[in-house]
């Protein structure tokens, strides 16, 4: 090859590198005018400047190496842009279901360009969206989609006790009462691990009373063992007395009286107040003794229960027993 054709080869080269460039730096220039494009718009609208910016992003994947700089800014702002639009949609617009949809977006944006804070601020979004949903379904009497979306808090945040605390209560207005039990024995393993004395005795209260209760009405119904079952998971919660009272009740009725004058005992020693207080279990501890053929103990149980509604009651068995 002659030394005129390599010269001419290498000047081809060089019209082609330098083509080259040219075109590499125009689309660099291209990829900074959609970026100054975008933060513009984000001055007066961040809502719309989102989509100029992922136009800018895709821009800078096209360009290649020389636009990293400028794709690794518009990456940064991304994730935040969505976070303000998820934030105005729930705070300022009270769209909840259209902020919970951009939340789950801003969520996806943030984990691809890793950017923790954006993380942890639409987390708080989540939950406040979630929350006040759970509200709205309340206010309009619709438990089940109320329990949906704290069940959807639940899975961004399981340790939000407020939210179980609400969930048990939810299902003991629908008298779900395994659900109920589930709810509140989560509540109050999850009170253990941050040892809220205060708040453990609350929830143990509210469960024992509610089974208590429910027991109460079975026993009136006349439903003797689904009673006894309620009361042993009402003993579960709390040492009350007027368990011990109801499974004295019960007992008597079964003819179980070993186990009724157990259970009023104890009744008695749980109950602090008044001698009239106290004369509901007496009587049954009377009546106990009274089926147990110990008479002489029954007529001094029958003594002590001489009060209130059980007056009269304690006077015709005293009478029945011939007590002195």
């Amino acid at each position: 090859m002659n030394k005129y054709v390599t010269k001419k080869i290498a000047i081809c080269i060089a019209m082609v590198v330098l083509v080259n460039f040219g075109l590499l730096a125009q689309e660099k220039n291209d990829a900074i005018r959609a970026f100054n494009a975008s933060v513009e718009v984000m001055k007066t609208d961040p809502a719309a400047a989102i989509e100029l910016f992922e136009d800018c992003i895709k821009t800078c994947e096209q360009v290649g190496d020389s636009a990293f700089e400028i794709q690794y800014k518009a990456e940064q702002v991304l994730p935040g842009l969505y976070y303000q639009k998820a934030l105005n949609l729930l705070t300022e617009d009270k769209k909840i279901e259209e902020s919970l949809t951009v939340a789950k977006k801003t969520l996806q944006v943030a984990e691809k360009y890793n950017n923790q804070k954006v993380k942890d601020n639409i987390q708080k979004v989540l939950i406040q969206a979630y929350s006040n949903m759970a509200s709205g379904f309340l206010a309009e009497n619709d438990y089940e989609k109320a329990i949906q979306a704290y069940d959807s808090l639940l899975m961004i945040n399981p340790e939000h006790l407020t939210v179980l605390y609400n969930k048990a209560l939810i299902y003991r207005g629908m008298d779900n009462k395994k659900k109920f039990e589930e709810t509140i024995d989560i509540y109050n393993e999850k009170l253990k691990a941050v040892g809220d004395t205060q708040k453990i005795q609350q929830a143990n209260d509210l469960a024992c009373d509610y089974f208590r209760i429910a027991a109460s009405k079975a026993n009136q119904d006349n439903e003797l063992t689904n009673a006894l079952n309620l009361l042993n998971t009402a003993s579960k919660y709390n040492d009350d007395p007027n368990v011990s009272y109801l499974y004295a009740n019960i007992y008597n009725k079964q003819k179980k009286y070993s186990l009724a004058a157990e259970s009023a005992q104890k009744g008695l020693e749980l109950e602090t107040g008044s001698a009239e207080d106290k004369a509901k279990f007496y009587y049954e501890l009377g009546s106990a003794q009274a089926g147990l053929g110990d008479t002489g103990k029954a007529c001094a149980s029958f003594k002590k229960s001489l009060y209130g509604p059980f007056l009269e009651a304690s006077k015709a068995q005293r009478t029945n027993l011939k007590c002195q």
